[in-house]
């Protein structure tokens, strides 16, 4: 077997919260083949984006508690031309590859092992899978947005199905209402126009409270182009709202 750290990062944290991030790797990998099907973008930017995160929630924490605590933390070296790890195992990689097979079930055994932890720890997980999106690539005749949130219709929240009037009353209603507050354009968020929203893929759907665990939370994560790479005090102003949000939500552990 290979060293899989030399694909995988991650780091077992001290919060209920995993961040993770399959499609920020630059690794070229010329031992493993090209996949024929699928997306191949490198959603650049996601890792540091990530990692500023992670930062600024570790100091909120020291600040308010003076101690250092720190979300886990799991991402892909590896380009996503030769893995997506966003998918089923199926359609993930060349079949034909033994190494995109151990860096595939390595990465999901990791995520599976981040969220047994922490619910056997601190009783709930959160995963937060970051992705990106290129504005100018959108589809045609939806609204444009500088974030884009999946939780597959809510159900990688909730095990079970919650009234409409309940939709808004945990975090990602908060995400979306902060956000809107700051007249940061968010999807879903405006009710009487054509809104691009994703249900979040395979990580969002296969960890989330109705497949995995009740106690286990996931939320995909899409941030623009303009968020990832070129407005630094956008990206400040957005990395500063989620760690507030996220301070809110698992402070008190």
């Amino acid at each position: 077997m290979s060293d899989l750290k030399d694909y995988i990062e991650f780091e077992q944290g001290s919060l209920p919260l995993i961040i993770s991030v399959p499609h920020g790797g630059i690794l070229e990998c010329e031992t493993i083949p090209q996949r024929t099907a699928g997306i191949f973008g490198i959603d650049r930017g996601t890792i540091e984006f990530s990692k500023k995160l992670i930062e600024l929630i570790s100091l909120k924490f020291k600040k308010e508690f003076s101690e250092l605590k720190t979300p886990s933390y799991i991402s892909s070296k590896v380009r996503r031309s030769k893995i997506d790890l966003n998918r089923y195992e199926s359609e993930a990689y060349n079949q034909n590859s033994n190494l995109a097979k151990e860096i595939y079930r390595f990465y999901h055994r990791k995520i599976q092992k981040l969220v047994n932890y922490n619910i056997s720890t601190f009783g709930r997980s959160l995963l937060l899978d970051i992705h990106g999106f290129e504005k100018d690539n959108r589809p045609s005749g939806f609204r444009d947005v500088e974030i884009i949130l999946g939780t597959n219709n809510l159900e990688s929240l909730f095990s079970k199905s919650i009234l409409k009037r309940d939709w808004n009353k945990n975090i990602r209603g908060k995400i979306i209402e902060k956000f809107l507050e700051l007249e940061i354009s968010i999807a879903p968020g405006h009710p009487r126009r054509k809104e691009y929203v994703l249900s979040g893929g395979y990580i969002t759907q296969q960890y989330g409270a109705s497949h995995f665990s009740s106690n286990s939370q996931t939320i995909q994560f899409e941030f623009s182009d303009r968020i990832r790479k070129y407005d630094k005090g956008l990206r400040e102003i957005v990395l500063n709202t989620l760690v507030e949000i996220l301070y809110q939500d698992i402070g008190n552990v």
